[in-house]
């Protein structure tokens, strides 16, 4: 009789969630799944039904992930939405450090000139007309910004642009892009601004402050003011 269970099967309002246990295994794993799905697949069901599944601290290789997904895809109305894990790879880990790390650059982004990162940028200096500056993440910049900045360029509607003097000739945030009026008064530009997404799915420009209320995720510091 076995102790523990290796396979664990829960339905949730979105489909079921197969909670494979990182103890045993990978053959013993496949053997006890096998005859759970069997159990649990009802001939005559015509709905599809979504899998999750949840492999813990156990790593797969691409080759056992598809070989799970061949396992479950074998019965019917069962379709494989994510295959989850608490592992990363090196590649992965040295991926997701990029994508969350603020890159900080002094100097001026001239015109024809491209400085992109792929997570925040920080720029203490200027981007010029015909500069531009692109990030994964959101963009701040501690000068003019008179040229283009794409933020969130791989499809992140959270990320912001924030300049001391926000007079850029494009602004884009993931797929969401404005144009510039022709001419601004630098004189009348006593404020720092920032961009970001609304509610409305519109790119709009507003004062620096209502950021905090905005993505109050950009904050991370912890303390009593």
């Amino acid at each position: 009789m076995k102790q523990s269970q290796n396979v664990v099967i829960k339905g949730t309002k979105d489909g079921l969630t197969l909670q494979l246990s990182d103890k045993c295994s990978y053959s013993e794993l496949i053997e006890e799944l096998t005859e759970k799905l069997d159990a649990v697949t009802k001939d005559g069901e015509n709905a599809l039904i979504t899998v999750t599944v949840q492999t813990g601290n156990r790593y797969l290789t691409e080759e056992e992930k598809e070989e799970l997904r061949q396992l479950i895809r074998q019965r019917r109305h069962l379709v494989v939405e994510d295959i989850r894990s608490n592992v990363l790879t090196i590649d992965e880990a040295i991926q997701w450090k990029e994508e969350n790390e603020i890159v900080s650059y002094t100097g001026r982004i001239r015109s024809g000139q491209v400085l992109e990162v792929p997570g925040d940028l920080l720029l203490i200096g200027d981007v010029n007309p015909g500069g531009a500056v692109m990030a994964g993440g959101s963009i701040f910049i501690m000068g003019a910004l008179k040229g283009m900045a794409h933020a969130g360029c791989y499809g992140n509607d959270n990320a912001v642009i924030a300049a001391g003097k926000m007079m850029p000739s494009q602004l884009r945030i993931s797929s969401h892009l404005t144009r510039s009026p022709d001419r601004y008064d630098e004189e009348d530009i006593t404020e720092s601004e920032c961009a970001f997404i609304n509610e409305a799915q519109q790119l709009v420009i507003d004062r620096l402050q209502v950021l905090k209320y905005l993505r109050p995720d950009l904050s991370t510091f912890k303390g009593g003011f």
